[in-house]
């Protein structure tokens, strides 16, 4: 009896998903085929442009070289002194900003009254186009105009230069790339957590706290654990995002002292150097860096996109 009754029950969820995913590709099918269009024409044209040896100086000297684009830029010290910039870029304002916005989602969420202007105040930086945002920095790190460098003689008594080149060396020139980076994505990453705070059932910490737990005991075995999606899916948006830096060091340092990242290095192949070939064969390497870490986290951490979207 009990096998006669669950075979319709199944048929009928079955059938009931199937109809429902025929729906959903029916309301999402031409926004996906226009999303196809836009994204992978551009990456096929570049992937195609990379086996060629092209300038826009001399469009009718395009020769086919195959792979040649690519051994050309993995040999070049260039690429990987781009790339180990980049990566170190990623990892420090990806570590700070899910800290930091981790301690301002815990801080709104607890807030009751100014709920709403709170949050509005903590997107600002976010709302700030990062063009300005990096000459905001850059004119504040720089030796004439900045208010960093009395700032902190002052209050180390003196002991700190006035008018100290933060632009001038390779570990210097990344604090003001790493704060103006900080300073802008960090509201991005709290409503994130914001997000996965909020779908936290309170009787868990209600009954933690009767249970004489202490507040870090709380964040250990409640708050953390039943977060672990939402915040996975918040580094993989800010690794994917962080890993593509281009403005911050373009107006800061524009590439020098080794402080150039794998976009600014496409860029200047592109563009300064008009070197399409290469330009090209330089955003398909970058393109699948990306890849690799999208497919890392999803696959390697176990990411959850479906139940972090919520």
């Amino acid at each position: 009896m009990s096998t006669t009754s669950t075979e319709p029950t199944q048929a009928q969820l079955s059938d009931r998903a199937r109809d429902e995913r025929r729906l959903g590709w029916k309301l999402a099918g031409p926004a996906f085929v226009i999303m196809v269009l836009v994204t992978f024409y551009p990456i096929l044209q570049a992937v195609w442009t990379s086996l060629f040896n092209y300038r826009l100086t001399n469009p009718g000297g395009r020769e086919f070289v195959f792979l040649r684009n690519y051994q050309i830029i993995l040999t070049d010290p260039l690429w990987w002194q781009a790339f180990g910039a980049t990566t170190l870029i990623t990892v420090v304002t990806v570590v700070v900003e899910l800290v930091l916005g981790f301690f301002i989602a815990l801080a709104m969420e607890k807030v009751i009254r100014g709920r709403g202007p709170l949050r509005t105040i903590v997107l600002i930086p976010y709302s700030i186009i990062t063009v300005v945002s990096a000459f905001s920095w850059f004119y504040a790190f720089a030796t004439d105009t900045g208010f960093i460098d009395p700032l902190l003689n002052k209050l180390t008594f003196g002991m700190f230069p006035a008018d100290f080149d933060w632009f001038g060396g390779f570990w210097s020139a990344m604090v003001p790339i790493c704060v103006s980076e900080i300073w802008k994505t960090t509201p991005f990453m709290s409503l994130l957590l914001l997000a996965g705070l909020t779908q936290i059932d309170g009787a868990m910490e209600e009954a933690a706290i009767v249970d004489g737990a202490t507040w870090g005991e709380r964040l250990r075995r409640v708050i953390l654990p039943n977060m672990k999606s939402q915040i996975m899916v918040a580094l993989l948006f800010r690794t994917l995002d962080a890993f593509r830096i281009f403005d911050n060091i373009f107006i800061m340092t524009g590439g020098s002292n080794g402080t150039s990242s794998l976009s600014l290095v496409a860029y200047n192949q592109t563009i300064s150097r008009t070197e399409v070939g290469l330009g090209s064969a330089v955003s398909v390497l970058l393109f699948c860096c990306v890849v690799i870490i999208a497919v890392v986290f999803v696959k390697g951490f176990r990411v959850d996109l479906a139940r972090g979207r919520k």
